[in-house]
């Protein structure tokens, strides 16, 4: 009697080798490294931020023709039209560009010429109306030229969004259930699809700039010769100096972005509305406003330096840029004084090589906008090339409406993750018009066993036949659709009310209206429906106005009348009743195992409240990836194993106790 072992368990664990001290009397709310937010991770939306200013000029000037025709070849099958109209219209624009130029130069030559000034402005009239002209034609190109990139650039984001919904959507279960899933996909539709849109927009601005530095250049050529090499004089050492601010920029971007990550998570805490109760009641609203205010102190100061660095940086370049304009002004003029030039010339070059300055900067900045936008774009196909090998398995064959016998022979399963399996020779059968029931622990494999069933996972090993037929020889979602999953967490679908049962067949607008009736009737869901504002249409999401919310238990009732509106071959219930009061799961139970049955129908229920699968025709008792028992409720309790210890647990909870423990709940 006083042996202390008896009643001990061994899941309870040791006690610590050593007490456990008193924690500090103040502490920071979390870590902190040397600079704000260093003690984060880097988050899927920080992967590629400011990689353009830790990469060498060269690199990214490598891999600009590959990167181009990637982003032509979208916008090309997004709207190959559109595409073609944005380069025809962006070469004449910069044609245009170059022959202004080339008028401005007339017009200065005519200014420039001797003669009474009156005559002079009469001799340049055509050149100033050439220019006018020009600049009009020009203007009109431009204005094709965006008319065209708004029609491309959303069609580009939708056909590639597309893209990317229909195969995430559609991927197998176990790659969802892989831990980096969430933060490839998350990544891929947040930073990829956004540059992908983007890129486009980088790309003409990149060929604009180049396509105008070009023309400027063949014109001083054309002028003179020896203007060229004026102009790489002028503009090599601005395009440096931009350059460096391109790169100080981008990697300010990521400092600042990093701080941002920091804040996002008070800001969090402030707005959640799953936090928004506890907040309240814990009045633990000024402790986070402090945080909050004292990161964003953070940041203001760093959004101050910051500004100093650019200004700095911005100064000596603009220093470097001015000595090498003025350089280039002085050879300018001796060219002009020896006779080499004309004058009207040389004014002409003075207005090229300011126009090219600037237009270096411009390729500078785009050039490395394009080279980081390719980068999440090379991201996201990468990401959608890997979904395309994670799709459901397609064999043309499709599993049929009703099955008889389903087989289980020695299935194992085991997940991505690579630890120990979570089946482990599991071998049953399961027979049309048979009540089943799957009991025992958690993370004993029944609710693996119920995904494997159900199709949305494939065996490791061994085999499921649908009345003989491996279902690896039939398509996946075909064997899926004959399947209605009941979970205990149903999704709360933001839609009408009709629509949260008729989602089990694939729709959300077409209904069976006896069908939807019976399935509300059998679930119970019809009492919640009757008591909705506008019933069968009531929106049961407060996102929209006039939307109801339900409760935990009215959701489950959905999820049970989903299941029955599916009507398919196999109906498996996980838990399905857990938030529901005694009465409505006994009813939903009532009307699943005898309201409800069908004779052609395999129903599967799991679930830990043994006395709901008393009335089960067999019960397997799984632990730790294995059938160790299976049964009727009466042969399982005769054998006195793991079942009827279980069952035996849960009933004495529910006996009237001893008289000394009375009035402890009290």
């Amino acid at each position: 009697m006083n042996d202390p072992t008896i009643g001990a368990s061994p899941t309870v664990p040791h006690p610590r080798t050593a007490p456990l001290p008193l924690p500090p009397a103040s502490a920071p709310p979390a870590p902190e490294g040397a600079e704000l937010g260093d003690e984060l991770t880097d988050a899927y939306w920080a992967t590629w931020d400011g990689e353009a200013s830790r990469t060498s000029m060269w690199r990214i000037v490598g891999r600009l023709p590959a990167i181009s025709r990637r982003v032509l070849q979208m916008a090309w099958r997004a709207d190959a039209r559109a595409t073609l109209a944005v380069i025809v219209l962006q070469l004449g624009s910069a044609v245009m560009a170059a022959f202004g130029l080339l008028a401005s130069i007339g017009v200065l030559q005519a200014l420039f010429a001797q003669g009474a000034t009156p005559d002079r402005i009469r001799a340049a009239v055509p050149s100033l109306a050439l220019v006018a002209g020009l600049l009009m034609f020009r203007a009109v190109l431009d204005a094709g030229v965006a008319l065209y990139q708004a029609r491309l650039t959303p069609k580009i984001r939708r056909i590639v969004e597309m893209d990317f919904l229909h195969l995430t959507a559609h991927v197998r279960l176990e790659a969802v259930d892989d831990a980096n899933w969430a933060d490839d996909s998350s990544r891929a539709n947040d930073r990829g699809l956004y540059y992908a849109r983007q890129s486009i927009t980088q790309i003409i601005e990149l060929a604009s700039a180049m396509l105008g530095l070009i023309g400027a250049a063949s014109v001083l050529t054309v002028v003179h010769p020896l203007l060229l090499p004026l102009l790489l004089a002028s503009v090599i050492p601005q395009g440096l100096a931009s350059v460096r601010s391109a790169r100080m920029r981008f990697l300010s971007q990521v400092r600042y972005s990093t701080l941002q990550r920091r804040i996002r998570l008070f800001t969090w805490l402030l707005l959640d509305r799953t936090a928004a109760a506890e907040l309240r009641s814990s009045t633990a609203q000024p402790a986070l406003l402090g945080e909050h205010e004292r990161i964003a102190r953070r940041i203001e100061e760093e959004d101050t330096r910051l500004g100093r660095a650019e200004a700095g940086t911005a100064l000596a370049g603009r220093a470097i840029g001015g000595l090498a304009t003025g350089l280039t002004y002085a050879a300018l003029a001796l060219m002009t004084m020896a006779g080499w030039l004309p004058l009207a010339s040389g004014g002409g070059a003075v207005l090229a090589i300011r126009a090219s300055q600037g237009t270096l900067t411009r390729i500078v900045l785009a050039t490395h906008y394009v080279y980081e936008h390719a980068l999440w774009v090379d991201d996201l196909l990468t990401f959608l090339a890997k979904c395309r090998t994670l799709l459901p398995r397609r064999t043309g064959r499709s599993a049929p409406g009703k099955v008889k016998t389903i087989t289980v022979d020695h299935v194992e399963y085991t997940y991505p993750d690579g630890k120990k399996p979570a089946l482990n020779g599991v071998s049953m059968e399961l027979t049309a018009g048979s009540t089943v029931a799957f009991v025992g622990a958690n993370g004993s494999g029944k609710s693996t066993m119920s995904k494997l069933l159900a199709g949305l996972y494939e065996p490791t090993a061994g085999t499921i036949s649908w009345d003989g037929t491996d279902v690896l020889e039939l398509d996946a979602e075909s064997v899926q659709a004959q399947v209605a999953m009941v979970l205990q967490d149903p999704v709360e679908w933001p839609l009408s009310a009709l629509a949260n049962i008729t989602i089990s067949t694939g729709t959300i607008t077409e209904a069976d209206p006896e069908r939807a009736h019976r399935a509300a009737t059998a679930s119970g869901a019809d009492r919640v429906i009757a008591g909705l504002p506008q019933q069968w249409t009531t929106p049961l999401s407060k996102r929209f106005k006039d939307g109801e919310e339900l409760s935990g238990g009215n959701w489950a009732k959905f999820a049970v009348a989903r299941g029955l509106y599916k009507d398919a071959a196999v109906l498996l219930l996980d838990e399905p009743t857990a938030s529901m009061d005694p009465r409505a799961e006994h009813a939903a139970y009532t009307a699943v195992l005898r309201g409800h049955h069908r004779t052609d129908r395999i129903t599967i229920l799991i679930s830990h409240r043994l006395a709901s699968v008393i009335e089960c025709d067999q019960i397997f008792v799984f632990q730790d990836g294995r059938i160790i028992e299976n049964g009727d409720h009466t042969s399982l309790m005769e054998q006195n194993g793991e079942y009827a210890q279980m069952f035996t647990l849960q009933a004495a909870a529910y006996q009237t106790d001893t008289p000394s423990r009375k009035g402890e709940c009290g």
